[in-house]
């Protein structure tokens, strides 16, 4: 899928995995809200703490865009402070462009 952004927010769940879970369950709808963005959540095999949220979007346009709706939208900014607080410290975030192979 070339030209398709992923994000990666790697952390540790301060409070619990079903708190999280259940916290990304009603955020997802607007995260996911304007189309073409995909969020995911996968667990450490190993660390029951760790976690990756996974954000997939279409492409460059649309991360851009959801960049810009993350620093200037009331809630999505209520959003991120409410899922900060399922943290046990700042997570990593990592963003990478799909390779076009082949």
């Amino acid at each position: 899928m070339p030209g398709v952004i992923t994000l990666y927010l790697h952390g540790r769940v301060a409070t619990s995995r079903a708190e999280l879970e259940r916290f990304l369950e009603r955020a997802r709808p607007v995260y996911e809200e304007p189309g073409g963005i995909r969020t995911r959540l996968q667990w450490h095999l190993t660390e029951p703490d760790r976690f990756v949220e996974i954000i997939e979007y279409a492409d460059r346009a649309t991360y851009d865009a959801d960049q810009l709706r993350t620093e200037s939208d009331a809630r999505m900014r209520d959003l991120l402070a409410q899922w900060r607080t399922h943290l046990a410290g700042p997570p990593v975030v990592e963003a990478y462009d799909e390779a076009a192979l082949g």
